[in-house]
């Protein structure tokens, strides 16, 4: 059973330790970007760095790394390849965000939020994300469908989606 330290709140008479986790949709995202490189490759990304010498040389990464990591993200549909010609050059690819790239750049603002709280040096976080609109700082929030903002994680509960399935086999929600 779990502790009262657990912040989720389970209905339906489960808990988290009931659940098959075979088909967890955290495990199958972190297939597609779960190293530190392809997480850093997507921020660039988001902040508009789209060439191969510029991730290089900004990342510091092996070229090696960086072509293994490009390629899976663009295997993974994460980025796409569209060619560009510098005058007097020969034609090389640029990396673009796709929809489902694009789709992640919330969670990659969370673990920057994360990092900015916890692990920021003592004059605070490199940079800030602020509002186009007002200048005012963003930040990640928690929210249901319904639009009601989560003061707290602790105001989430789980409840067995249609594919969820119980350790034993049973059929979830």
């Amino acid at each position: 059973m779990l502790t009262s330290e657990s912040i989720v709140r389970y209905s339906a008479g489960m808990d988290w330790l009931d659940f098959d986790t075979g088909n967890c949709t955290v495990a199958r995202t972190l297939g597609l970007v779960g190293d530190r490189w392809s997480l850093l490759v997507l921020r660039e990304a988001f902040n508009g760095v789209r060439r191969f010498d510029d991730l290089h040389r900004h990342l510091g990464i092996a070229p090696t790394v960086l072509t293994k990591r490009l390629d899976e993200l663009v295997r993974n549909g994460l980025l796409s390849r569209a060619p560009y010609q510098e005058r007097g050059q020969r034609v090389r690819q640029e990396y673009r965000l796709t929809p489902v790239g694009w789709d992640l750049q919330p969670v990659v603002i969370a673990i920057m939020a994360f990092g900015d709280k916890h692990l920021a040096d003592p004059e605070g976080p490199p940079v800030r994300l602020e509002h186009a609109g007002c200048g005012a700082a963003v930040k990640p929030q928690l929210a249901c469908e319904d639009g009601h903002q989560l003061a707290s994680p602790r105001e989430i509960s789980l409840t067995p989606g249609p594919s969820a399935r119980a350790v034993d086999g049973r059929s979830g929600g």
